[in-house]
């Protein structure tokens, strides 16, 4: 019987390290998970389910469904398989949506793409597929501090952290998301681990994904220690980057410039 750990984010919560981690000690850790994340494995299906987020279509759902059955064609079998790709709850909120507006959460993208997920698991390796879904979380002041981070990096974003948090009044956590997630997808177990308390671990992040697939203490003692990756930037940066947001500047410009001040820091 196969069994899959669904890692379907959430954004800006160790997923790079954790992806990175589990893609640097891929032979390594053959006897006991073959893992997908970042890359072209999953690639087709990730994009279809961002595109999802911001445009909520039943036809856009149905992309998803085709783009993430043929991802899940292309994959080589194994016992236990480990896919992570945080688009598979959609966007982080921050980005807008087809009509302009604010996505307010990760749940209203998720939970449809979940069972999209789990169905087309079952369609690829059969109804008894043993399915786990795993949703990294992390405290929630630090959690909205770091999206907006990101997203003066990657969208033209022209509020400053106040104006942006503002924005969310009803914002809920990563964890909390994560309970809706438990209560949408049960009787399929979801598991939650928070940065907080992974961050520490010999293997950051991914620690919790060996944990799940049983990697021995020992096997997990041989393997490098994580480095943290894609960390956020500092406030001087921050600060430049919302100053540069809120020129007149066409788009090539404006990422020439952002690139410009990331590369010096």
């Amino acid at each position: 019987m196969t069994r899959v750990i669904v890692h379907a984010g959430f954004h800006k919560t160790g997923t790079s390290s954790l992806q990175d981690y589990l893609g640097q000690n891929w032979d390594a850790l053959r006897p006991w998970l073959t893992y997908y994340g970042q890359g072209d494995a999953l690639h087709g299906s990730a994009v279809a389910g961002r595109i999802y987020a911001k445009k909520p279509f039943p036809w856009r759902k149905r992309a998803f469904r085709r783009a993430l059955r043929a991802d899940l064609a292309a994959l080589t079998d194994a016992e236990t398989l480990v896919l992570s790709r945080e688009h598979y709850s959609g966007v982080m909120p921050g980005h807008l949506d087809w009509r302009g507006r604010v996505i307010p959460n990760f749940r209203r993208a998720a939970k449809p793409l979940a069972k999209v997920i789990v169905s087309e698991l079952r369609h690829r390796f059969g109804r008894d597929v043993e399915i786990t879904f795993l949703y990294t979380t992390r405290d929630k002041d630090d959690w909205i501090r770091s999206v907006h981070g990101h997203l003066l990096r990657v969208i033209k974003l022209r509020d400053d952290f106040d104006t942006f948090r503002a924005r969310f009044p009803s914002l809920k956590s990563p964890a909390e998301e994560a309970e809706i997630m438990r209560r949408t997808l049960a009787p399929v177990p979801v598991v939650t681990a928070a940065l907080e308390d992974w961050s520490t671990h010999h293997a950051g992040p991914a620690g919790v994904v060996l944990a799940l697939a049983g990697v021995p203490d020992n096997a997990q003692a041989s393997l490098p220690p994580a480095r943290p990756t894609n960390q956020g930037k500092s406030e001087e940066i921050r600060d430049a980057l919302l100053h540069l947001n809120r020129q007149d500047l066409s788009k090539p410009r404006l990422r020439a410039a952002k690139n410009r001040l990331l590369d010096s820091e």
